[in-house]
């Protein structure tokens, strides 16, 4: 992978700070060994122009640099660039010499797209400058998944198998950001094929509270990545718990939508019945704001909602007076790490004494939840890699290729089983949602558990006994909710001794989204600790 080139053959000054600190930034197609990247460019000379001409229009691009705040949430940076005491232009260059500083060791990028990502950013300034001025995502960095199908930029999904893949479109959920104006730096890492363990020839995001601890399931580097200040919101995806779980390890909120309200299109397949799109960000209007621009029926994606539009940001005032907050004690409580759950009493009383009321529920019995999630998802897994398993087995990691041969030898029978035992949990799930506003619980059973390389790399036997010991009871938190389609959030509510984060997680009726990010809002509103950050070293 080289840096890519602009046609007068001169770097832009931001690709070669990335690449004298070890990055390897996006390639034109057809520059460098056949690798992919951004098609089109710009010379160094039409970025000064550019810029200058922004300049002229933009109260402030002459005088000195307002100071970078990496930590700054999306929606006060969306409230600065739209008065106009903030540039796009100048946002971008700094956070692109932040990942070039501090994500050598993290590794939330896989692929940093510089050039493209600072003409995002001038033709954001152009268009605000000249009254055009498209709403709070515009001129906003963000990051991609690398699951997302970005035009002519590679698109690998955590593949050996797939580093050649060159899309010749945005997956619909990205389109839909850079027509909101998004500015996108580029694709986040994420374990092989969005399942828990990571191919060897691929990098490893590592948590920014502790490198030693789990970074969480597949969107990873997008939990990374926010968490460390490397953009201002990121997109996951969530087939078992792989947006819940990477919010919760690092200490941001996630957001995992109903099933079908933001489109699969483009998106790389883990299991097509279970995957589902959605944000994550620093604060809960962030994630808000994001789902709102990503949210929304598309003719292209089969199993997409046609529902009304997205609301999350307008609910976000409401408060929580009383609406009704369900708890199953047992579910919530059972075996799990007591630091969690001393965090988890403290964010239900702060709930209580806004106004909401607390009710004792019964959560439909999840025991088995992850054997059969585990029989439909590695059946659907096998079909999706049908192309390129078992003909190259070879080039996928021990983890995934032990997988797809488990999904391969699932038969019929079994998986009329596994859809019998969805279809009595959803139904459960459905009338226990109704009777309340939200249902509260973890979203995990401990903080981010100990993990090394070997581990993340290793075989699935390996993983899987050293996570079910560390945390056994977290894919009771995180699977029920993708098999029945259900929305979620999670939100950070506290740290342990060790500096850890805790999160509190949200489950709401299908299409209730505005719902969880108002209970969420007003939860985060009423603490601290989303002005907590990891000890980032930039």
């Amino acid at each position: 992978m080289g840096s890519r080139v602009s046609p007068s053959g001169r770097r832009h000054p931001i690709t070669r700070r990335l690449r004298a600190r070890g990055f390897a930034p996006s390639l034109t197609v057809g520059a460098g060994a056949g690798m992919s990247g951004q098609s089109g460019g710009f010379s160094r000379r039409g970025m000064i122009v550019a810029g200058a001409a922004a300049s002229a229009a933009w109260p402030g691009l002459g005088r000195a640099a307002v100071p970078f705040e990496p930590y700054l949430s999306l929606r006060e940076t969306a409230r600065r660039i739209a008065r106009r005491d903030l540039s796009p232009i100048d946002l971008t260059r700094d956070m692109l010499a932040r990942i070039a500083a501090v994500d050598p060791v993290l590794k939330s990028y896989a692929t940093v797209m510089a050039d493209g990502a600072m003409a995002d950013a001038q033709a954001a300034a152009r268009e605000i400058a000249a009254g055009r001025y498209r709403g709070p995502l515009h001129g906003v960095p963000i990051g991609i998944k690398d699951l997302c199908w970005t035009k002519g930029v590679r698109t690998m999904g955590g593949l050996a198998v797939r580093r050649g893949f060159v899309p010749q479109e945005d997956a619909t959920v990205v389109a839909r950001l850079r027509a909101a104006g998004a500015v996108v730096l580029g694709k986040l890492n994420l374990s092989e094929g969005a399942a828990a363990g990571y191919n060897p020839a691929m990098d490893v995001p590592l948590n920014p509270w502790n490198h030693d601890r789990w970074p969480g399931l597949s969107s990873s580097g997008s939990g990374v990545a926010v968490a460390a200040g490397l953009c201002f919101g990121a997109v996951g995806t969530d087939t078992g718990g792989s947006i819940r779980m990477p919010s919760s390890a690092n200490g941001v909120v996630g957001l995992k939508p109903t099933y079908g309200r933001v489109s699969r299109y483009g998106v790389m397949a883990m299991a097509d019945s279970l995957d589902h799109v959605g944000p994550l960000a620093r604060e809960v209007a962030d994630a808000a704001l994001m789902y709102d621009a990503m949210a929304g029926h598309d003719p292209r994606d089969p199993t997409s909602l046609d529902a009304p539009a997205a609301n999350a940001a307008k609910a976000l005032g409401g408060g929580v007076r009383g609406l009704r907050i369900g708890l199953d004690r047992d579910y919530a409580f059972k075996g799990i790490d007591a630091g969690e759950a001393r965090a988890l009493e403290a964010a239900l009383k702060v709930l209580e004494g806004e106004g909401a009321r607390i009710v004792e529920v019964r959560m439909p019995d999840v025991s088995d939840a992850p054997q059969y999630w585990s029989v439909i998802c590695g059946h659907e897994m096998a079909a999706a890699h049908a192309a390129t398993y078992p003909a190259r087995a070879s080039e996928y990691g021990p983890y995934l290729r032990a997988m797809l041969a488990d999904g391969a030898a699932v038969t019929p029978e079994q998986l009329a089983a596994a859809r019998r035992r969805q279809a009595a949990l959803t139904a459960q799930l459905d009338a226990l949602l109704a009777t309340i506003d939200v249902l509260a619980g973890p979203a995990s059973d401990s903080p981010a558990w100990p993990i090394t390389h070997a581990l993340q790399v290793g075989s699935l036997q390996d993983y899987h006994r050293a996570w079910g010991a560390a945390q056994p009871r977290s894919a009771q938190f995180m699977m029920p909710m993708d098999l029945a389609g259900v929305p979620a959030i999670c939100v950070p509510c506290g740290f342990s001794a060790d500096g850890l984060p805790y999160s509190l997680q949200l489950t709401g009726r299908r299409l209730s989204e505005a719902m969880l990010c108002r209970v969420a809002f007003a939860y985060e509103q009423a603490t601290d600790w989303r002005r907590r950050h990891p000890p980032v070293q930039a």
